[in-house]
C-alpha cells in the first residue's frame, strides 16, 4: 500500500492498480510505465511539481509530450513558473521521483491537469512508487484533486 492507493480508498474513489519491474536507471519514467504496460502514452500521465510564484504546485500532463510553463502559469494566475527542484518535490509530495502520485501527498497543492485527460474514460498516474500506476476515470482525478482543466501540455 502506499499514501495514494490509501487516500484514494479512503475517497471511495475506484481504481485499478497495475504493475512493472523498474529499470531502475533513472530515465523516462512516465514513457516506462506505458511501454511496460502496453498503454497509450497519451493516456499515461506524468506528476510533476513546479514552483509558481514562490510557491509549490503540481502538473499533470501526458508521458507522451512536456509542460507548457507558460500555460501553467496562465492556468494559476501566475506571473513566475519554473520547475521545482527534484529534491524540493521529494521532500514536500513524500514521494521518490519517478513515483511522485497526484494522490496522497503531504500536503494538498494547487493542481493542474492538461485537458486532454478528459477525452478517456480512464488515465494512469503514479501510484505512489517507481513500478506501480494506477487507473482512475479523470473526472474522479479532477473532483477529488480539486484541479484546474487546462491545455498545459506541449508538443
Amino acid at each position: 500500500m502506499t499514501p495514494a492507493i490509501n487516500e484514494l480508498d479512503a475517497a471511495g474513489i475506484a481504481y485499478t492498480t497495475h504493475e512493472y519491474e523498474h529499470d531502475g536507471d533513472g530515465h523516462d519514467f512516465g514513457m516506462e510505465a506505458a511501454t511496460k504496460l502496453g498503454l497509450d502514452p497519451d493516456q499515461v500521465f506524468k506528476t510533476l511539481l513546479v514552483t509558481a510564484d514562490g510557491e509549490q504546485a503540481v502538473a499533470i500532463v501526458p508521458v507522451s509530450g512536456k509542460l507548457a510553463l507558460k500555460a501553467v502559469g496562465r492556468a494559476l494566475g501566475a506571473k513566475r513558473v519554473e520547475m521545482c527542484d527534484p529534491s524540493v518535490a521529494e521532500r514536500i509530495t513524500g514521494y521518490v521521483r519517478g513515483g511522485i502520485s497526484p494522490f496522497g501527498q503531504k500536503k494538498r497543492l494547487r493542481t493542474v491537469v492538461d485537458e486532454i485527460a478528459t477525452v478517456y474514460d480512464v488515465v494512469y498516474v503514479s501510484g505512489g512508487k517507481r513500478g506501480l500506476d494506477i487507473g482512475v476515470a479523470p473526472h474522479d482525478l479532477v473532483a477529488h484533486l480539486d484541479a484546474t482543466v487546462a491545455d498545459v501540455a506541449a508538443g
